[in-house]
């Protein structure tokens, strides 16, 4: 799933420890999640969109492999 989530984040100058102070979670998810290693949880993934003021769709997006038919 691709995110924009390190865009937003530099945006507001803050930190992965920043952000991920303000989610509850540790910094290296807030890592995992940024370079695609791991999608967040429904919960988290709304608790980010909160945290930027954002619906999920405006950060979170899939991964197309293949152009739409």
């Amino acid at each position: 799933m691709k995110n924009r989530l390190r865009e937003l984040r530099a945006a507001r100058r803050w930190s992965q420890a920043d952000l991920a102070d303000r989610c509850q979670v540790s910094r290296q998810a807030i890592n995992a999640i940024e370079t695609e290693r791991y999608d967040p949880s429904l919960p988290l993934a709304f608790t980010l969109a909160e945290v930027f003021g954002l619906t999920i769709e405006e950060i979170f997006h899939p991964a197309r492999t293949e152009p739409p038919a």
